[in-house]
């Protein structure tokens, strides 16, 4: 296993893949999220364990691409290289707060797609920025009275979740706009859980470079999770981390082999 090409083996199933997509011509963009999982029993030593970031389609179920890195750290640098290797013209990339870069969303519009992109505080003047233009309760009944605006209701694990997803193209005040290429909007998900008799709330906020369409952002904002689950299959259902390949090249293509897997499977609805 550690002969073969990590990189010829990702081709193999690029082929795979491009044989069997027969999505072309849907009318929703393809959301693709962007994040990296540690192979916590690929250590020895002093030699750290590997960190693959990933590209992953949940409305195709594959893995578009991967990218190998010494550590989380890296992702930074390793997430331009995975994006310039995959096709994404016209698709919507989601990644969370480490890939808010400005380098990143650049490559994102010089490769025609789009980007929603986690913001928290390693961007920390434009965090606190959006948070506060969004913490107007009168602005918020504004937003909801002219529809950028969208409600959800969920139970599941005991527990319900309401998320309310708000989004505006005002950002003309935003004095960080013009270092990201093609921002276009601002978002906001607000989340409230019942469980257990006690109310929680959650907010989470987003650049986009997408114009308003609440449906999309939201469905974004939402989709991200996907490649969680991803990486919990890759954990759970193959004991990915209980896996002790030292080898580096066989662990990625073991990686690869198990996404694959995932990719075969899905037409058993596998969530």
């Amino acid at each position: 296993m550690g002969m073969i090409s990590p990189e010829i083996l990702q081709q193999l199933y690029g082929k795979w893949q491009e044989r069997l997509d027969k999505n072309d011509g849907e009318l929703l963009k393809k959301i693709i999220r962007i994040d990296g999982k540690t192979m916590c029993s690929n250590k020895r030593g002093e030699e750290k364990a590997s960190h693959i970031v990933s590209a992953w389609s949940k409305e195709d179920g594959f893995c578009l691409g991967q990218k190998a890195v010494k550590e989380k750290s890296n992702e930074i640098t390793a997430i331009p290289e995975l994006l310039e290797k995959i096709q994404i013209k016209g698709q919507i990339i989601t990644i969370d707060a480490m890939g808010t870069q400005t380098a990143i969303a650049g490559k994102i519009r010089q490769k025609r797609a789009d980007y929603v992109l986690a913001l928290k505080k390693n961007q920390y003047t434009m965090y606190e920025d959006v948070k506060e233009y969004f913490s107007n309760e009168e602005f918020q009944k504004e937003m909801r009275e002219k529809g950028a605006y969208k409600k959800t209701c969920e139970k599941a694990h005991g527990q319900i979740e309401i998320r309310e997803y708000y989004q505006t193209e005002d950002i003309r005040w935003l004095s960080q706009k013009k270092n990201w290429k093609g921002l276009r909007s601002i978002v906001m998900e607000k989340k409230r859980i019942e469980k257990a008799g006690k109310i929680t709330y959650e907010y989470r906020y987003f650049i986009s470079s997408l114009k308003t369409d609440i449906n999309e952002v939201s469905r974004a904002v939402r989709g991200h999770w996907s490649i969680e689950s991803m990486h919990w299959h890759l954990d759970v259902t193959f004991r990915e981390d209980a896996n002790t390949t030292i080898d580096k090249m066989a662990a990625q293509n073991l990686n690869i082999i198990r996404k694959w897997s995932l990719s075969i499977l899905k037409p058993a609805e596998l969530s």
